[in-house]
Formats: C-alpha cells, sequence, structure tokens
C-alpha cells in the first residue's frame, strides 16, 4: 500500500476501467534511460539467482529446520535419479508463493537488462536448481511449471509497478522513499540497485524504463455477507478490501511489448475463519493487433496470459470448504470491443479463451497431508461488459468465468490416501472434470467527486464429476456494499 500511494502521488491516472478520470498523454521512456539501463549483465544476473536461492535454504535450514531442506550429495543424487512427482502444499504455497519466488529469479533477468522472453529463462533455471538441488524431497512437477510461468506473471506486473515510482533526479527523503516502494514491490530490483548505487545514484533523467504511463486505480472497501448452499458462513457481516489496477491503454491499436497492458485485481478478507487474500486475478496483454476501426466503434484482438487464485476456507459450524482454484499457467486470445463515447452512455465489452497448462480445483475427497485440491488442465472463457451512464454518475460492470479442468492422472481405484506415503504419492489427485463458474455484477454511483457508493453480488458454482465418487455441486453466494474512491 506505501507503494501505490506513491504510485497515486506521481502518475497521471487514467485508463479504460467503466469511469475513468482525467486523460493525458503516455510518454514514451528517455533514450538515456534506455541506455542506461538497457545493458545486459549476464553473470550478474545469474549470481542473483543462486544467491537467492542459497539464502532461502540458509534460512530454511537453520532458522525454520525444515526437513526438507536437510540435503546433501546423496539427496542430489536422489533427486535426479527418482524424477519429478505432484507434490502435496497447500494451494496457497502451490499457486501462489511458488509463483511469487518465481517473480524474484524472473526480476534478477528483467533487473539486468534482459526482456521479457529472455527473463523467463532465468525464471525456469532458478526453479530447476531449487527442485533438484536445494531440497531432500522429490522434484515437483507442478512446481517447475508454477513457478516461471506464474512467476513472469507477477514479475513483470511488479516490475513494471515499480518502474513507475523510480525517479533518478530525486534526493533526501523523497529518494528514500521512492525506493523503499521499490523494494518493497520489486525485491530483488531494489537488491539490484543497492549491489549497483543505482538506489543512490544522481541521473539528470527519471531513470524509468517504460516512461509515464497511463494507470487508473481503485480502492473499495466495506461489509460483505457470505452464503454457501444458502447457508451463511457467519452470523455476521466480514470486512473487504478490493483493489482494481489497469496500467497502459486496452485499446491501443498495435502493440508487441508484453504487458504494455494489464490489468491486477487483489481482494482481501477480514472474516473469520478465511484466508486474508481471498482472490488474486492478473490478465497481461503480450502482443495485439487492430481488427476494427469504424467512425462509431473500434476492436482488437490479442494474445493474453492469465494467472487466477480463488481461496476460500472451512465455513463456520460446517465441515465443508466451498472453493479452491488455482490457475497459474494460462494463455490464450482475447478480444476487445469499444463503442465511442456518446451523449447518454460509453459500452465495452471483452472476451477470451484461455488454455490451462496448469490449474488446481478443490477435491472433495483428496485430503493427502496440506493438499485438499486436484491437479487439473484445461481451458478457460472469460466474458463481460462495461456501460457508463451520466457523465461518470453511475455504471455497471457485468461479467462471467468458466473454467474447465481434466484431472487425467488419478490414483487406482480402491486406494486407501490415509495409507499412503504422501512423500511419494505421485498423482494429480482423483480422476475427475471439473467447472468452476464465477459471476459477478457490481453497481457504482457517484456520491462526491471522486467518491462512489459501490453494490457487487458475485456466485461461485463447482461442479466435479468424479470417476469413483458421486458428482458433488457446490454454490456460494456474496453480497457487498462498499465506498469506492477511483484516483
Amino acid at each position: 500500500m506505501f507503494g501505490v500511494i506513491l504510485l497515486i502521488n506521481d502518475i497521471p491516472i487514467t485508463a479504460q476501467m467503466p469511469i475513468k478520470y482525467r486523460m493525458v498523454e503516455q510518454l514514451p521512456p528517455d533514450s538515456a534511460d534506455l541506455a542506461y539501463y538497457g545493458k545486459k549483465h549476464f553473470w550478474r544476473a545469474g549470481a542473483e539467482v543462486i544467491g537467492f536461492n542459497t539464502g532461502l535454504w540458509a534460512f530454511d535450514r537453520f532458522v525454520q529446520h525444515g526437513d526438507w531442506s536437510y540435503i546433501s550429495f546423496k539427496t542430489i543424487k536422489e533427486n535426479f535419479k527418482h524424477g519429478f512427482i505432484w507434490d502435496n502444499d497447500q494451494l496457497g504455497t502451490n499457486t501462489f508463493l511458488h509463483p511469487y519466488n518465481g517473480s524474484l529469479y524472473y526480476t534478477a533477468g528483467r533487473a539486468n537488462g534482459f526482456n521479457y522472453w529472455q527473463s523467463e529463462l532465468f525464471a525456469i533455471s532458478g526453479s530447476a536448481l531449487w527442485e533438484l538441488f536445494m531440497e531432500c524431497e522429490y522434484p515437483s512437477t507442478n512446481d517447475v511449471i508454477a513457478t516461471p510461468i506464474g512467476g513472469a506473471v507477477i514479475g513483470e506486473t511488479l516490475f513494471r509497478a515499480s518502474d513507475a515510482l523510480i525517479d533518478d533526479r530525486t534526493h533526501g527523503a523523497d529518494r528514500f522513499e521512492r525506493e523503499l516502494a521499490v523494494f518493497i514491490l520489486s525485491p530483488m530490483r531494489g537488491i539490484n540497485r543497492l549491489i549497483t548505487g543505482q538506489a543512490w545514484k544522481h541521473r539528470p533523467t527519471s531513470g524509468r524504463m517504460f516512461g509515464t504511463p497511463n494507470i487508473a486505480l481503485q480502492v473499495s472497501a466495506g461489509v460483505e455477507v457470505m452464503t454457501f448452499q444458502g447457508r451463511m458462513r457467519s452470523p455476521y457481516p466480514g470486512g473487504v478490501v478490493q483493489l482494481d489496477l489497469e496500467y497502459g491503454d486496452r485499446f491501443e491499436a498495435k502493440s508487441t511489448k508484453p504487458y504494455d497492458y494489464f490489468v491486477v485485481r487483489a481482494k482481501l478478507q477480514g472474516m473469520k475463519y478465511q484466508p486474508i487474500l481471498s482472490q488474486l486475478n492478473i490478465k497481461g496483454r503480450l502482443l495485439s493487433r487492430e481488427v476494427l476501426d469504424h467512425k462509431n466503434s473500434s476492436g482488437s484482438i490479442g494474445l493474453y496470459q492469465h494467472f487466477d487464485f480463488y481461496d476460500s476456507d472451512t465455513i463456520t459450524n460446517i465441515d465443508k470448504v466451498p472453493y479452491k482454484l488455482g490457475v497459474p499457467a494460462s494463455v490464450g486470445v482475447g478480444f476487445l470491443f469499444r463503442d465511442v463515447q456518446r451523449k447518454r452512455y460509453i459500452f465495452d465489452f471483452y472476451a477470451h479463451a484461455n488454455a490451462i497448462l496448469l490449474g488446481s480445483i478443490l477435491s472433495d475427497h483428496y485430503w493427502t497431508d496440506e493438499r485438499n485440491y486436484n491437479f487439473a488442465s484445461g481451458f478457460s472463457l472469460k466474458g463481460g461488459a462495461n456501460i457508463v451512464w451520466g457523465k461518470k454518475r453511475s455504471s455497471l460492470s457485468v461479467s462471467h468465468e468458466f473454467y474447465r479442468l481434466f484431472t487425467w492422472k488419478g490414483y487406482k481405484p480402491g486406494t486407501n490416501l490415509a495409507e499412503e506415503d504422501f512423500h511419494t504419492l505421485n498423482v494429480m489427485g482423483d480422476k475427475s472434470v471439473a467447472s468452476f463458474n464465477v459471476t459477478e455484477v457490481r453497481f457504482d454511483y457517484q456520491l462526491y467527486k471522486k467518491l462512489y457508493g459501490t453494490l457487487s453480488y458475485v456466485n461461485k458454482v463447482r461442479s466435479t464429476h468424479y470417476r469413483d465418487w458421486p458428482d458433488r455441486v457446490s454454490s456460494t453466494m456474496s453480497l457487498s456494499a462498499m465506498l469506492t474512491y477511483k484516483f
């Protein structure tokens, strides 16, 4: 949040959210900054990846005394001999924390002059190094997929956000606050700036590799009531905070640089028995082309990378978990349409079709060690529309997400999971086909200038067809009343 505050104060805010404010020209980066920060430093980037892995292992071994960290030449040899398996860590560990670690490997390359695609190689190498050498547990199949691919999504998003805070022209307290915010948002970049002295070096230009981007930010806070199968999760409403960030121009006619445009949604809950981070969605554009350019409308098609995370926990007085979904590795085609501004309303919509290389979804039966979900692959379909009335007076947004996930490597029928050694059990979970639907309707009404009242309805439905068990369907509904400030 500290970094967000600096971002608000320093960057002109504008983008294609349903209700937007002050449009400004997007400024390109200075050629001097590109020349200075664009130089590639392979050995330094590699040393930072190895150094991070070594430091993390030392913390696990000597501070946490984790049993996985007692490595030797024998364990390394055994890892190579046995090969990869599907592990049984928690959903948050496998589909959020591992991608976050991957973002640090990725940023080591990015901060040392490498582009998006080249930096992905550092994430792949860092993940493989950890899995094969730094743990005495067998290397994880899901980790070597989620860590580098999901790491690139999170890493590039945070790298660009941190870039908007850098200003090499500043001194004193202002400079310290900026560098601290850069370190918080993108730790590996912050470390790299300390190692090279860039954190305090004064230069005649800002030092931003992406110039001045168009950014829209809205923060919503209020209360939320949730039900599961018609029953209350808790006898009282819980607190909720939602952050929506849009970076770049959604309708830019032509784009070939990854993440010149991306959107982020993060949702935090203050509800008993529920995780604090309940939702994280990131959608980054890899490239786009204009396909429609008429007097009253325009449209573009592009290739997008997606990261989706939905988490919940056991409901009060009900021994059931409503839903869990993690999709760290997904890419697909997206179409965006915009109707030009008219006197009464503005309208736009979007549609995405994605392939899911690795996903995970709650299981009703696979409860082994820390895992209560199935790994899977499949596809997702997403769509939505926004309409604004009365010159930013009010807006209505409707969206739907559909995930179809196939768990194709299950355990043998009749297997007693309680008797299996979870260290060697190598399955994706229950052999099954699962669907997950997320429907949202949101209404915003202007109360005073940029302050809006917000009502939100969200319905999540999970249905699973099991090979060895009866089919299961569950639904969760939430209603939120919030105040939203649109920067």
